[in-house]
């Protein structure tokens, strides 16, 4: 059974990178070792207060189309562009705790978090750092015995206090002993989601934001770079690498693809995914899964000799990661045979070799293995006709796959799009989410126009080179892959580590994945 996906959003208002940096804060130092810490740069539009960021943070989209420009939310578009949790709200279970009142009461505009599935509010007693420190330990407590329980797929939980010690009394010693209480809180949280009884079976992504910085005096509003840099840690499923600008709004993006969901185009997210897993799997078959490439070549070169024409590089275009047709159509126009019956020969011909000979690729079993393992759907995506594919199905095993195409079960075969986006529709996944794996360029190309995202392991065979590109990845083998390189094949074009410390940098970057 696949593990369930949960996510819990920390948000610490006021904490300043520089501060973050310098202090000893093991919780949140774990978790940036684990997945990454990187800066976020509060844009031109936003003001640097708390309300415009974190409306911005848990909406998806910015300043022109929330409509929060301060702390006073009045005016506000938040029934056309709502928060996370209240649009998770309407197909799971999510969960706010937050004392600051327009996050969660009608005061000054709110609510921010319209309708979560369950709320806690505490308000702090005073407008004081003692008291708010009060506060963000009832939040703490009271979210901690939520969290250890209850079946939740998202969950917002708000601290205040370093924010408000940082206006009353600066950002010297009072406002770090505030951001390492903080830290404490966030170890609490943490435990509470670790101690759970479901946790083994459970894969838990967990970010941890702030929304502005403030001046050494404390205070913040303005567009010096102390006040203008937040920051964001993210660790779990398919954190590696920070990529090259993380910005407030990729923060409910991330929530959506953490928990394998499909934002709605109509929502008009502003913001991308930083790391997201493939939402299936869609998988070549002749080359790619199984050693057939070779055994297909052979058949083709004595059908050929047969008709009296030598294979020849020439030929290779027409015949490798080709359907039966398309091949036998090759064969016609430079020997002029019997184009069906050459088809039907084929046919028969490979079909017995690949039922006697047939065994899966180095790396193969592995990596359906894994997907299992992880609970990634998967399809079977083949230029071959079905008797082919059936007959390969019991060498790879056929609850491997949730669904398979075959030659002639579209309109058109590779290198059309077709085959793949039938295979996409009937996971019921959308084809920019999907990974596919490949190994031929007419495969490649039958992948790239049905809008997906490429990982290419080229055949030894192939007539042209395969090579890294936009939405497309390049590896030798499927020997030794692994879950965090099918998240990067979906996500970029480029190469990316993490070097040691809290700070995680992208060393070599082309691009991100998003296309819109």
């Amino acid at each position: 059974m696949p593990a369930a996906r949960r996510v819990l959003v920390v948000g610490i208002d006021g904490v300043r990178l520089d501060v973050l940096r310098r202090l000893p804060t093991p919780h949140l130092d774990a978790l940036a070792a684990d997945g990454f810490l990187a800066p976020v740069e509060v844009d031109d539009r936003t003001p640097t207060m708390s309300g415009p960021c974190w409306a911005t943070i848990v909406t998806g989209v910015g300043v022109d189309k929330h409509g929060v420009w301060s702390n006073d939310f009045s005016g506000h578009r938040l029934d056309v562009f709502p928060d996370f949790a209240t649009r998770l709200a309407q197909r799971g279970r999510t969960f706010v705790a937050a004392g600051w009142r327009p996050l969660m009461q009608t005061a000054d505009g709110g609510p921010l978090f319209r309708a979560p599935s369950r709320s806690v509010y505490v308000a702090p007693s005073a407008d004081t750092p003692q008291a708010w420190e009060e506060c963000d330990e009832r939040i703490t407590e009271a979210a901690s015995r939520i969290l250890a329980d209850d079946d939740l797929d998202a969950s917002f939980v708000y601290l205040g206090a370093p924010d408000e010690t940082a206006h009353f009394l600066g950002c010297g010693e009072a406002y770090e002993a505030s951001v390492l209480r903080a830290d404490q809180r966030l170890g609490r949280l943490l435990a509470a989601v670790r101690n759970r009884p479901a946790y083994d079976s459970e894969q838990w992504t967990i970010l941890v934001v702030t929304d502005h910085g403030h001046v050494d005096a404390g205070g913040h509003g303005g567009r010096s770079p102390q006040e203008r840099t937040a920051w964001l840690i993210a660790a779990g499923p398919g954190m590696g690498a920070a990529p090259p600008e993380v910005r407030h709004v990729d923060v409910a993006a991330q929530v959506f693809a953490s928990l394998g969901r499909l934002a709605d185009r109509h929502w008009t997210f502003e913001g991308r995914p930083f790391a997201a897993r493939p939402h299936a799997l869609l998988l070549d078959m002749d080359g790619t899964l199984v050693d057939t490439e070779k055994l297909w070549l052979r058949t083709v070169r004595a059908c050929a000799a047969a008709l009296g024409h030598e294979l020849g590089a020439e030929d290779l275009p027409g015949i490798l990661g080709r359907s039966v047709g398309d091949t036998a159509a090759h064969l016609h126009r430079v020997t002029g045979c019997d184009q069906d019956a050459l088809a039907g020969e084929l046919e028969a011909a490979f079909l017995a070799v690949v039922e006697a000979e047939a065994s899966p690729m180095p790396g193969a079993t592995e990596l359906l293995a894994l997907l299992g393992d992880l609970g990634i759907p998967a399809a079977l995506v083949s230029a071959s006709p079905r008797p082919v594919v059936d007959a390969v199905l019991k060498v790879l095993g056929a609850d491997n796959f949730r669904t398979t195409v075959a030659a002639g079960e579209t309109p058109r075969t590779k290198p059309a799009a077709d085959p793949y986006l039938a295979a996409a529709r009937a996971l019921g996944a959308d084809p920019a989410a999907c990974l596919v794996v490949e190994d031929s360029p007419a495969g490649v190309a039958s992948a790239h126009a049905a809008g997906c995202r490429v990982l290419a392991v080229p055949s030894d065979l192939a007539h042209e080179e395969i090579l890294p590109a936009p939405g497309r990845t390049v590896r030798s083998s499927l020997l030794g892959l692994e879950a965090a390189e099918l998240w990067n094949a979906g996500l970029w074009r480029g190469v990316h580590t993490r070097s040691p410390g809290r700070d995680a940098r992208t060393v070599t970057h082309l691009d991100d994945w998003h296309t819109g």
